[in-house]
């Protein structure tokens, strides 16, 4: 029987070094729960409820029926566990057109390199130099259903090729579809005493699909489905400054470890869509437990003159279910139709984090000048 590699990297890119009180949910593909874009990880990893830009692809692409310009095209780049390895990175191209007063579409490819690896499938095999890769490409298109309210849905290929290298001509790769269905509300701007201001607010299923197989893994992994919900406010405190506060909740909806081995291969059965309405009550401790699976951040953004912003965001996950926790640091500078955003990222958690000392980079370029509003 073949067996797949076990690359001990892939553990880590959604949920940091694990500690051994620590107890995450382990998805397949887990580099699509990496933020792709500077902006929203300078604010804390969130995008669901913030204002549309071109990234909105990846967080919520119901916004995309609410943007400014007609179309728009952006390029990101994150180096990935740079203290431990070289040449890992997540690339990301995104773009959309809001071709009516009431409809959009988008299209995204997010590739995630891993360098030079050296992989081995049994102890004392000599082992074999790879550049294993995992990538996605998603299509979306977005409605108003209403002058304030929109909805959007995604298909999504992912291919992963982490699989070991056989010489028999077995399948190196493993591959899988998936579905997102997101909505987003904007308010009209609201007249209050000193200021104006804008609600913004939004929610977005992703990764709803089945598990990504190997050939010798007929059971598979669960991807990376989850739910997000978010918000914002926006303080127009004159025609040049505007702050923004945003927060967002976030939920794997995948089916939590059990504790006894016996248990776990009835876990390995559990189908993908079983699995989603499983994930909201099968945690081992209880509604306690079930808590520490919601993730929580907080953003806030200031834009002087639509030309400079500053940004800053909190991300918090369970010491037991990854640790994830950090402060984050981003900037902005639009000149003309091109717009330059960079994050910083500061772990705040014992449990080290691969994005940690991070600078992360983007570029959206305005192709449309057209506006619907």
């Amino acid at each position: 029987m073949k067996k797949t590699s076990l690359i001990i990297l892939a553990a880590l890119f959604g949920q940091g070094v694990f500690a051994q009180d620590i107890r995450p949910i382990i998805v397949g593909v887990p580099f699509l729960t990496i933020n792709g874009d500077a902006r929203s990880a300078g604010m804390g990893d969130m995008g669901v409820g913030t204002s549309t830009d071109a990234y909105s692809q990846q967080h919520n692409p119901a916004k995309y029926a609410f943007a400014k310009n007609s179309q728009a095209f952006s390029m990101s780049y994150t180096p990935y566990m740079e203290k431990l390895a070289s040449g890992m990175s997540l690339g990301q191209l995104t773009y959309y057109n809001r071709y009516s007063e009431r409809s959009a579409v988008g299209a995204s490819l997010r590739y995630f390199g891993m360098g030079d690896i050296y992989m081995l499938q049994h102890y004392g095999d000599q082992p074999i130099q790879r550049k294993p890769n995992e990538f996605s490409v998603d299509l979306s298109y977005s409605l108003k259903l209403s002058d304030r309210f929109a909805m959007a849905i995604v298909g999504r290929f992912i291919n992963s090729n982490l699989k070991y290298p056989e010489g028999d001509g077995g399948n190196s790769n493993a591959s899988t579809l998936a579905v997102d269905v997101s909505g987003f509300y904007e308010s009209d701007i609201i007249a209050f005493s000193g200021f104006d201001g804008r609600w913004r607010a939004g929610f977005n299923v992703q990764n709803l699909g089945p598990k990504i197989e190997y050939d010798d893994q007929p059971n598979g992994s669960f991807i990376p489905t989850s739910l997000k919900l978010g918000g914002g406010f926006d303080f127009i405190l004159d025609p040049y400054s505007t702050v923004t506060v945003t927060g967002e909740v976030g939920k794997l909806l995948v089916p939590t470890p059990p504790i006894d081995n016996e248990a776990y291969l009835k876990y390995n059965d559990i189908g993908w869509f079983k699995g989603v309405f499983k994930s909201f009550g099968d945690a081992p401790g209880g509604f306690s437990e079930e808590m520490k699976e919601v993730m929580w951040s907080l953003g806030a953004e200031y834009w002087y003159d639509n030309r400079f912003a500053f940004r800053t965001g909190y991300f918090h996950e369970s010491k037991e279910k990854g640790a994830r926790q950090f402060a984050t640091l981003g900037a902005g500078v639009k000149y003309n139709l091109v717009t330059v955003d960079l994050s910083y990222l500061f772990s705040t958690s014992s449990v080290n984090n691969p994005l940690e000392n991070t600078l992360r980079i983007s570029l959206t370029f305005d192709l449309g000048r057209k506006t619907y509003q």
